[in-house]
């Protein structure tokens, strides 16, 4: 099995993948997101995108939240 390492919003809905980094984005809000379970390590979910450059749709930790696809761009998952 090969794994595949990319940004989070190269994802398509519906494909699971395990973050493995968080770039250089607001210390406050990279807070935010890991008082949310988005930190490295964590099992995400792309749900959906909203048209026109709205936010993403994820499940993480087994609650849904929507972030903006520029914060998106920050996170790097891998994909097997």
């Amino acid at each position: 099995m090969e794994l595949c390492q990319c940004c989070l919003i190269a994802l398509k809905p519906g494909t699971k993948g395990s973050i493995t980094q968080i770039g250089d984005m607001d210390p406050i809000l990279k807070r935010r997101l890991a008082d949310l379970g988005i930190q490295e390590g964590s099992s995400v979910t792309v749900k959906r995108y909203c048209p026109g450059g709205g936010p993403v749709t994820l499940e993480c930790c087994g609650q849904l939240l929507g972030i903006r696809q520029k914060e998106a761009a920050y996170i790097e998952v891998s994909v097997s």
